[in-house]
Order: structure tokens, then C-alpha cells, then sequence
């Protein structure tokens, strides 16, 4: 009897998940823990692994449609098998809806074709993006499979061929047109409703954080002996903002049904860039956590984050959130609230500057500070206030460990 594989429910808050690619073709055999597609959710993307030893008989979800978890995606079996005609696949939308004719038994197993390039979701949706075949780029990952890097270098190869050969007047080409799904339309949604929703503005302020980064250096050693981690301007940042927090906990809030709801307890969101995008690990209950417990659990989460092993529930529920883009090298920008919190503190890159410290001009390392607020739950003055406490902890970081 065929086994039904099923898109799975990656966390409760899933409603919708999404094939991204399949590995395999129908009609194609396959072992038990081979992976037959690449499926997303709204913040997590992994690989499904068929359940048994087979062949795929039928697949029900086409790539880049988006089915509720338990829906049956595909079917594995002997190549003699049948699959119910009830099984019907999911269709693509159409003007026209077509007729499932129960009375038809399925078609049989398509028989293998010429061998499936192996390639990961990156690297292919690269290359159709360049027009380059897939069948033309040499694979250097494991069993052959082409990576990211393969296909950087297949486009490099391409455009210095192309330079010897321009014709007078170029033909324009057909922009790549590339539907927005899983992760992507989650993010596109989520913050077109922020803006939309929320009354937003960014003040900034710098810190200087020459002690800090003095400190920092001072416990390098020490921390790294024994806690076998370190702390980051990042890791600074996030205790001076909980501090800040509960000397401001207006800012700890949200605009909800006309309401300006005050949370006792703050939830730590720590935005984290993935491959595909951006996910939002919260770190929970941060005021009762040690900057070394929170260094560490900043560090665990957004690992297992980038690695897509991090559960849905770890992503949700957080009352106030951190973004940096210091490793980036930005220092001012906007951040843009995470829905519905009522701030979210942005973390630019620390500069060496010339500073008047009396009548002497000294050089000093200060940090941009950039705090997004929803003006409908406070005003400027006290988002000012909350700003002020975050810099006072930065310049005095002697005071975030006692």
C-alpha cells in the first residue's frame, strides 16, 4: 500500500508550508532518509525524508504551492502500485478549474528519466535567474552537488565569454519574475503591515562605549576559560536595552484593539539573518538572565536560527527587539517595528572618532544608536528617556554586571 508522505506541522502557529523544490520525480526510486523535497514554512525551511524504500508515485503539491500542514504531498511506493484515484494532486490556479474524474484509475509511475541534477534551492534559483543550465555547471559539493559558489562561478565564466563577442544593439531581455512564497511572503506581509499599522519614528543618539570595549578586552580571556564563549557589542546591547526596559517599561508595550497593552516581563527578540531571509529568535524572560546566561542564549539561538533548526515557538511572542548591523558596517538606520511591539532598537558599527573631552580632543569608540517607537503608545520624550538609559548603561558597563 502506497505511503503517504505529508507536509508537516513545523511549529503551532504554522498554517501554511510550502514545496520549494522537489528532489525527486515521480516515477523516480528512492531509499528511506533520502531527501525528496525542500519544503518552508513562514520562518523555518528544511528537507523531507521519504519514509521508505520505493518509488514516487505521485506528486500531489507542484513546486512554489502552498498547502495546510497534513496535506498529502506525495505518495511512495512499489512501481507497481496504484495510488487511489481520490487521491487527487494539488492544482495550480487557473482561470478554469478542471474536473477530477474519480472514475479513472491513476496513471502509471512515470519510468526514470535521464538523472536528476543535484543542486540546493540557492544555487538553482541562481542559475535560472542568469540562464545557465543547471546540466551545464561541474558540481565540487558532496556527490556532486553544485552549490552556491559553483554557480557564482559559472555566471563569471559566462559574462567574460560574453565580453568578447557585444553586439551593436542589445536585445532586452525578460526580467526573471520569481513568485514570492514561505518565508519571503511572510516577511513582505508582515512588514508592509507594520508600516501600514503602526505610527513609526526613529531617533538616534550615539554612545561611547571606549570603557566598554576596554572591559570587553579586559574579560576576554577570563570569560573564555570559563563560559567557553564571549561577549559581543551585541551581547552589551541587549542588557543595557532590558536594563532600560525596566526603568521604561512604557516601552515594553503594544498597541492592540485600541488598547496600549504593558507586558510584566520582557521577551527579547533578536533579529537574525538567514539565507532565505530574516527570523526573530526571542530570548524570554531577559531580566532575569546574567549578561553571560544572555550571551550565550543569544549565541544558541541564532546558531540553531541559521541552521533552521530552531522551533516556530522560539520565534514568537517577544515584547521588545534588538537589530544590528554592525558587522555590516552601518551605523544610523531604520529599523522597522516587529509587529505588534512598541519599539525595536537598532545597533549600528563602532567608529573611532575625534572628540572634545574638555578642552582636549581625544579619540574615542562610540556605538549608533537607532530606536524605532510606535508615537500611538508614547511620545517623543519618553522614547528619548529610554534611549538616554540605554546609552548611560553603555558608557558605565560596570553597572550591567552588578
Amino acid at each position: 500500500m502506497p505511503v503517504e508522505v505529508i507536509m508537516p506541522k513545523l511549529g503551532m502557529a504554522m498554517k501554511e508550508g510550502t514545496v520549494s523544490q522537489w528532489n525527486k520525480t515521480e516515477g523516480e526510486a528512492v531509499k528511506k532518509g533520502d531527501p525528496i523535497a525542500s519544503i518552508s514554512s513562514e520562518k523555518i525551511e528544511m528537507e523531507i525524508e521519504s519514509p521508505a524504500d520505493g518509488s514516487v508515485l505521485k506528486i500531489n503539491v507542484p513546486e512554489g504551492k502552498g498547502v495546510p500542514p497534513g496535506t498529502v504531498i506525495c505518495y511512495i511506493g512499489n512501481p507497481d502500485e496504484e495510488v487511489a484515484a481520490t487521491a487527487a494532486p494539488v492544482q495550480e490556479e487557473k482561470g478554469q478549474k478542471e474536473e477530477i474524474q474519480a472514475a479513472h484509475p491513476a496513471p502509471p509511475p512515470k519510468k526514470p528519466g535521464k538523472a536528476r541534477v543535484k543542486i540546493s534551492p540557492v544555487a538553482r534559483k541562481m542559475a535560472e535567474a542568469s540562464g545557465i543550465k543547471p546540466e551545464d555547471i561541474i558540481g565540487t559539493g558532496p556527490g556532486g552537488r553544485i552549490t552556491k559558489e559553483d554557480v557564482e562561478q559559472a555566471i563569471k565564466s559566462a559574462k567574460e565569454s560574453r565580453k568578447q563577442d557585444i553586439p551593436v544593439q542589445a536585445v532586452a531581455e525578460e526580467p526573471q519574475r520569481i513568485p514570492v512564497s514561505g518565508m519571503r511572503k511572510v516577511i513582505a506581509e508582515r512588514m508592509h503591515l507594520s508600516l501600514q499599522s503602526a505610527a513609526q519614528l526613529t531617533i538616534t543618539m550615539k554612545a561611547d562605549v571606549t570603557e566598554l570595549l576596554a572591559l570587553q578586552t579586559q574579560v576576554k580571556e577570563t570569560i573564555a576559560k570559563r563560559y567557553g564563549s564571549k561577549l559581543t557589542i551585541t551581547d552589551f546591547a541587549a542588557r543595557a536595552a532590558i536594563l532600560a526596559l525596566e526603568n521604561h517599561p512604557e516601552m515594553n508595550s503594544a498597541f492592540m484593539d485600541n488598547t496600549i497593552v504593558t507586558y510584566l516581563e520582557i521577551h527579547l527578540g533578536i533579529a537574525t539573518a538567514v539565507e532565505k531571509g530574516l527570523v526573530v529568535p526571542v530570548i524570554r524572560h531577559a531580566e532575569s538572565k546574567s549578561l553571560i546566561d544572555l550571551a550565550k542564549e543569544i549565541k544558541e539561538k541564532a546558531a540553531a536560527a541559521r541552521a533552521g533548526k530552531l522551533p516556530a515557538d522560539e520565534m514568537q511572542g517577544s515584547t521588545f527587539t534588538i537589530s544590528s548591523l554592525g558587522a555590516s558596517g552601518v551605523e544610523f538606520f531604520t529599523p522597522i517595528l516587529n509587529p505588534p511591539e512598541a519599539g525595536i532598537l537598532g545597533v549600528g558599527a563602532v567608529s573611532d572618532e575625534a572628540v572634545f573631552i574638555g578642552d582636549k580632543i581625544e579619540k574615542r569608540s562610540r556605538l549608533p544608536l537607532s530606536l524605532t517607537f510606535d508615537h500611538r503608545v508614547l511620545d517623543g520624550a519618553p522614547a528619548a528617556a529610554f534611549l538616554q538609559t540605554v546609552k548611560q548603561y553603555l558608557e558605565e558597563p560596570v553597572t550591567m554586571l552588578l
